[in-house]
């Protein structure tokens, strides 16, 4: 019985092949790819050597949404501990957040508490940076006198202290804002002209 089975084992673990005959007889001959010779020699075009430029790529508003809730809990925890100086900038960095989100009356709040704390803790320097982006923020909300007011107690700071790199900003950015205000209210002069004269 043992014997039958190693047979019949045997004779199924064969080659199915239908020519098992001719198994082994088959000539192989080696493939001659390369030609004798060549009219020309083809060398191939020098490697390329692609210009790359960097490309920056926007936050997500998932990645802001997730640095804001850092930010956030990093200030929570500074003003729990009473660590006004860099709460402050964690202020400051949030309304930059709420900035790139154009989330402007946010920003305004938190440059508004920065600047509360930078106050307090007499850091001039992020006052008048604080004031300066505030101004900013106002430009784009539309209270052009309060941005004008930023911009000049920022001014008059710098001016108290002998910065002149920071006097020189806010010029620009006051004749900035000058400049913003009169291209703002052409359009409604232009407009107010057009309607008087149609009555």
């Amino acid at each position: 019985m043992k014997a039958l089975l190693l047979l019949v084992l045997c004779g199924v673990s064969f080659s199915a092949s239908a020519q098992w005959w001719h198994f082994g007889k088959a000539k192989h001959v080696p493939l001659n790819l390369e030609a004798k010779s060549l009219a020309f020699q083809w060398k191939g075009l020098p490697p390329a050597k692609p210009q790359l430029t960097r490309v920056e790529m926007g936050a997500s508003e998932y990645g802001l949404d997730l640095y804001r809730i850092t930010v956030m809990k990093t200030a929570q925890h500074q003003m729990r501990f009473r660590e006004y100086e860099d709460a402050s900038y964690s202020f400051t960095e949030l309304a930059k957040v709420y900035i790139k989100q154009n989330k402007m009356t946010e920003a305004k709040w938190f440059f508004l508490q920065s600047n509360n704390l930078s106050r307090q803790q007499n850091n001039d320097r992020l006052t008048i940076a604080n004031l300066v982006d505030l101004a900013w923020v106002k430009t784009n909300i539309g209270d052009y006198a309060l941005a004008q007011q930023d911009l000049e107690e920022a001014r008059d700071l710098a001016n108290a202290h002998g910065w002149a790199d920071d006097v020189t900003l806010t010029q620009k950015k006051l004749s900035d804002l000058q400049h913003t205000k009169l291209a703002a209210l052409t359009p409604a002069a232009t407009y107010t002209s057009a309607v008087a004269g149609t009555f």
